[in-house]
């Protein structure tokens, strides 16, 4: 499994999410970033997920997921799947 980014430090306090990733602090503006994290209880916006890959963040009681290369205005490409020629004898 790629490893996207080292997320750590994740906190949401004053309708700003904080967090460090690859080493450099981050912080956004909820509203920006998530009207329904924004919304949230302080026990939902608590309750998150990085996915083991440091791909993103879920919150599990609201269903929302934010990607850390859309936090950071950054995509990410897959890495294409390999094509197989089948020769078919002719």
């Amino acid at each position: 499994m790629n490893k996207y980014h080292r997320v750590s430090g994740i906190e949401i306090s004053n309708g700003v999410l904080h967090l460090n990733v690859d080493g450099t602090e981050i912080e956004k503006e909820l509203e920006q970033i998530s009207p329904t994290l924004a919304k949230a209880s302080s026990a939902e916006q608590s309750a998150f997920e990085v996915s083991p890959s440091g791909y993103g963040i879920h919150w599990p009681f609201i269903d929302e997921d934010i990607s850390i290369g859309g936090l950071l205005g950054i995509s990410h490409r897959r890495e294409p799947k390999r094509k197989i020629a089948f020769h078919d004898g002719i």
